[in-house]
């Protein structure tokens, strides 16, 4: 494999990009299910579906390109592994939680608070990169 992209997270961005496309056919489901054409119609089902979806495509992308830049910049092979592997848990809880009801609930917040960790921690490996500190 070429050594110009950070692998590592392009295998993490893959199996995200898979939940993306399941999130995806799940409201394209419900709108024909609910014959409803745009927004959610009152439909409590695909207020859910376009949630998790909406969720999804606001945390993601965002998570995503931390790992990979910190990646790239250096961040140890074990740590990235650990990132992704968060972020994938995280998002799938979350994806998990909305698809069943839109009111709080712990997958949701867990779900949530991984994802904000993930970026955090992503974020804090490339400023100790920057910095000469690799973690």
């Amino acid at each position: 494999m070429p050594a110009t992209i950070p692998f590592v997270t392009a295998v993490y961005a893959a199996v995200l990009a898979l939940l993306g496309s399941v999130l995806t056919v799940n409201v394209i489901v419900n709108r024909v299910r609910s014959s409803v054409d745009s927004g959610d119609g009152g439909v409590a089902t695909m207020a859910q579906a376009i949630r998790a979806h909406g969720n999804f495509a606001e945390q993601a992308p965002m998570a995503i390109i931390v790992i990979a830049f910190a990646e790239a910049a250096g961040t140890r092979p074990l740590f990235v592994n650990i990132l992704g592997i968060a972020l994938v848990a995280a998002r799938l809880a979350a994806a998990y939680a909305l698809n069943r009801s839109l009111a709080v609930t712990l997958m949701r917040q867990i779900g949530a608070t991984v994802t904000a960790l993930v970026v955090a921690a992503a974020s804090a490996a490339i400023l100790l990169v920057a910095a000469g500190i690799a973690p």
